[in-house]
């Protein structure tokens, strides 16, 4: 696994090298990483390398780790985000870029090697996703890349976080039936199907993703919609 860390306190920053040094010894993992000393100096050397795992101070001048994040999700949609804070007030932020996990600063070795436990678990197991026919192929689509749903003219528009498209000649409700049994799809309009992780900001009658597209709600859906969504992010939250 490759990992990316960017942090800007030298103690903390050896502290985490250290606890990763002993990690790869005691897990037998294979892990390499790269050091960075801002978000301005990651963001302009991200063109040449693609990492798995993103360690991320929030704190730090110039461009905060949440906002260092977003710009990550642009070109790296798959990515691991943990977030290295002195603060859990920033812990609902984290899941506006759809975070991996926070660790409160210092990072503590057994806090540290759980979340690595999890994160090398999760890499290995098989992603589940949804199988579609589209004019010249067959694809698959992971679930946890499917931004939002959207049918126009009898063909369904699967968006997918990385800002690509994927055409179905089909009805809405043949997809519903499967992601609207996971806790992290909603139908929000008569022809919109929303991943909830996707949302950056939710009004009365929109939606705006992260990837800044704009989505109408049904008014007459809009308070089941916010409770759903507040519920799913308090749940993901006292998850960790």
């Amino acid at each position: 696994m490759h990992i990316a860390i960017c942090e800007d306190n030298k103690e903390d920053l050896a502290n985490i090298l250290l606890l990763l040094e002993k990690y790869k010894q005691e897990h037998n993992a294979f892990l390499t990483y790269t050091t960075f000393n801002s978000g301005v100096d990651l963001l302009s050397k991200e063109n040449n390398c693609i990492y798995t795992l993103y360690l991320l101070d929030v704190i730090m001048p110039l461009v905060n780790g949440v906002e260092v994040a977003k710009e990550i999700r642009n070109f790296n949609p798959e990515a691991k985000i943990i977030f290295l804070t002195s603060s859990p007030e920033f812990a609902v932020e984290s899941y506006s870029v759809n975070a991996t996990d926070y660790i409160l600063k210092p990072v503590k070795e057994d806090r540290f090697f759980s979340v690595l436990d999890n994160l090398l678990m999760d890499i290995k197991k098989p992603q589940e996703g949804l199988t579609i026919k589209t004019k010249n192929s067959i694809n698959r689509i992971l679930f946890s890349r499917l931004s939002y749903v959207e049918v126009m003219n009898k063909k369904v528009y699967f968006h997918l976080s990385d800002n690509s498209i994927r055409v179905a000649t089909a009805r809405l409700s043949e997809f519903e039936n499967i992601l609207c049994t996971r806790p992290e799809f909603m139908r929000v309009h008569r022809s919109y199907i929303v991943n909830l992780y996707e949302i950056d900001q939710l009004t009365q009658n929109k939606i705006i993703t992260h990837q800044g597209k704009i989505i109408p709600v049904s008014r007459s859906l809009y308070k089941e919609i916010r409770d759903t969504y507040v519920k799913q992010m308090f749940c993901e939250e006292e998850k960790n």
